[in-house]
């Protein structure tokens, strides 16, 4: 499979891509409405530094293709989901984005029929393996509504630019999972006292191809491996997991980095230790434990655990036309690994304002939570529509891009759509 990508993700042009570097040096409420074509009612509002969402490519076009997946990566396989079509109650498994840090699995690897799942590690009672029939009929099956996110979602907008995945907004989907809490098959085999932390072990190859390497073993703490939420699953939307999504066994963490959900997996250690598997190291989904200096590397780094509050737009399009006299109905969804998201408020002027929203309670911890309102504008022109989320845990999204880091995780800076009113 080959693709071939645009050197400079987010921008459909040449022309455009001049326009926005020409935009960055004038700023304002008069660089907005030339770079957009039309009159700006909140422009004198307008943050210098921000790209006008009308600039941006539209994700499907420019990679000219008509699938609804972005392809960010060919080996490994790695594709996002466009914002706006993340607006179903639960996401579809044809609209989930996909995430590898290896080689897929090959189809004879993958026989629901002789699946095995071993507990094990130094901090495990006894070693205990199952197969999937014996996990369906020994445990008690759950379905949580959960959703999963890359950490590095949002990378693309950091500047300078940081290694990785170029991610807009699309490294992220609200499915139900189901299958059995994690924590059922843990006790079955006993913790001791002195466990810390569980990792994974999966089939997907290590993409040098040397079979004694791991393309990915990660892990989480034995606190956040006994969550009611934290899973094994077989299941996506009630029916079996499809094979880029770990088919036919994988873990969820809820509010964690998708990584942390090992697909394709076959055995469980519980250790004594800090998982020491591949890409539990080094800078590997790490951050700076204190910040660090644009453009430049730090050299205290900790382990990404609780991902930040965040929320999208989903309904409308960014690039829409609007007619005046009627309202706009705006949906979108937002989450957060704290217990919930309190409120998710919207703005039309840049920020210097905001309206609240209409919110739902979650179905579980972990579960996105869908926000709601209908926006009615003052005058024809080009608008953007912000949102940001607040949690129970006082946290709220940053209107730009918060602190660069060398990796480029935890962008939760608030999503912007434009509407052009006529």
């Amino acid at each position: 499979m080959n693709h071939t990508l645009p050197k400079t993700p987010g921008f459909a042009s040449n022309g455009i891509e001049l326009e926005r570097r020409s935009f960055l040096k004038r700023g304002g409420g008069l660089a907005i409405a030339a770079a957009v074509g039309m009159h700006v009612p909140f422009g004198r509002n307008y943050p210098n530094g921000l790209i006008p969402v009308a600039l941006a490519k539209d994700d499907l076009e420019a990679y000219g293709k008509d699938a609804d997946l972005i392809v960010l990566g060919d080996q490994p396989f790695v594709a996002e989901t466009p914002a706006h079509l993340l607006d179903d109650n639960y996401t579809p498994a044809s609209l989930m984005f996909v995430r590898n840090n290896g080689l897929m699995p090959k189809p004879d690897q993958l026989d629901p029929l002789d699946w095995m799942l071993t507990i094990d590690g130094e901090s495990a009672a006894t070693r205990k393996s199952y197969s999937l029939a014996e996990l369906k009929v020994k445990f008690k099956p759950v379905t949580h509504h959960i959703a999963l996110e890359c950490a590095g979602n949002g990378r693309a907008a950091f500047n300078p630019p940081a290694k990785g995945n170029q991610w807009t907004y699309g490294g992220v989907g609200f499915p139900t999972w189901n299958g059995l809490k994690l924590a059922d098959v843990l006790h079955a085999s006993g913790v001791k006292d002195d466990a810390v932390y569980v990792g994974y072990h999966s089939v997907d190859a290590h993409l040098s191809g040397d079979p004694k390497k791991e393309a990915i073993s990660r892990g989480v703490p034995v606190a956040k491996a006994l969550e009611e939420e934290s899973l094994i699953v077989w299941g996506m939307n009630g029916v079996d997991l499809p094979f880029a999504h770990g088919f036919p066994l994988r873990l969820i963490f809820g509010g964690y980095p998708a990584s942390a959900s090992g697909k394709w997996v076959t055995r469980i250690s519980v250790r004594n230790k800090v998982h020491d598997g591949e890409k539990m190291n080094g800078r590997d989904y790490r951050m700076p434990c204190k910040g660090s200096t644009a453009g430049r590397a730090s050299d205290n780094y900790c382990i990404i655990e609780d991902m930040p509050v965040k929320s999208i737009i989903t309904f409308p399009k960014s690039g829409i036309q609007h007619e005046q006299s009627a309202p706009l109905q705006v949906r979108g969804r937002a989450w957060t690994s704290a217990h919930r998201v309190q409120k998710v408020d919207l703005s039309m002027d840049f920020g210097k304002t905001w309206m609240g929203t209409r919110i739902t309670t979650p179905r579980n911890r972990y579960a996105p939570q869908r926000f709601t309102a209908d926006v009615t504008f003052p005058a024809k022109g080009y608008y953007e529509i912000w949102a940001r989320a607040t949690d129970d845990g006082g946290r709220v999204q940053p209107l730009v891009v918060p602190e660069w880091n060398e990796g480029g995780y935890g962008n939760n800076a608030c999503h912007r759509i434009a509407v052009k009113v006529v």
